[in-house]
């Protein structure tokens, strides 16, 4: 199996790391009978169904998934608002996610950055103040393309010289194209939480770029949790 699957033009998400499997919610919810399953059955699978069903999701908290991830600052500022929110959230968080962060204010390595090709461009939503539209003119792409790729070189020039005449790698950021720029994080959570971000990431209103991190993440659980993440994912879009 492909732990690590590439999104956009220089990232990735790869999965570190996984605690657990179907059987994990299943004998989580059975300890109070002090049963266990060794095997996944027709009957355990039920039990999961009628867990994610009627809103038990204390089992699913039982399985961990650590993920590292290289995406824009733009889909790491999206994603670490969604934790933060979903912890304080009743019903709907749990305190098992962490997150740990790269920063520039101890590594110089070559920034990365993400730039949309001339056909990635999006138009702004008629009726709304988020979100995106249709593709703009090709036209136009390909001078904002141009235009954000001469931002990020004069960018980077400048961030150069500042390191090489003794400036903090802490300061010199500051001259960095901030949004578009790559940066690296490795996210654990349970299992409910993930199926949580999946629920509110997979919207057809989400933004474009962390839909399809979302799509990515989808694709690395499920392979490791098929019944449990399905059922989780069902209940969200059967509410």
């Amino acid at each position: 199996m492909n732990d690590k699957i590439n999104v956009l033009d220089n990232g990735y998400v790869r999965l570190v790391d996984v605690m657990g499997t179907d059987l994990t919610p299943v004998n989580a919810a059975r300890v109070s009978y002090a049963k266990e399953s060794q095997e996944l059955t027709e009957r355990d699978v039920r039990l999961i169904k009628f867990l994610a069903r009627e809103g038990h999701t204390s089992p699913f908290r039982h399985a961990i998934a650590q993920f590292e991830i290289y995406a824009p600052l733009m889909v790491a500022r999206q994603w670490w608002k969604y934790i933060v929110g979903s912890a304080h959230q009743e019903g709907t968080g749990d305190s098992l996610d962490a997150w740990n962060e790269s920063s520039r204010r101890y590594i110089t390595e070559e920034p990365v950055f993400y730039v949309p090709a001339a056909g990635e461009w999006r138009s702004a939503p008629e009726n709304s103040k988020q979100g995106s539209g249709e593709p703009i003119d090709t036209h136009f792409g390909r001078r904002a393309t141009e235009a954000l790729e001469l931002h990020v070189k004069e960018g980077l020039a400048a961030y150069t010289y500042a390191i090489e005449n003794g400036v903090c790698a802490e300061q010199a950021r500051l001259f960095l194209p901030a949004y578009g720029m790559y940066v690296r994080w490795y996210w654990t959570a349970s299992l409910q939480s993930i199926a949580h971000f999946l629920a509110q990431r997979l919207e057809h209103d989400a933004q474009a770029e962390i839909q399809a991190y979302a799509k990515t993440v989808l694709t690395l659980i499920e392979a490791r949790f098929p019944v449990s993440i399905g059922e989780l994912l069902t209940k969200k879009e059967d509410a």
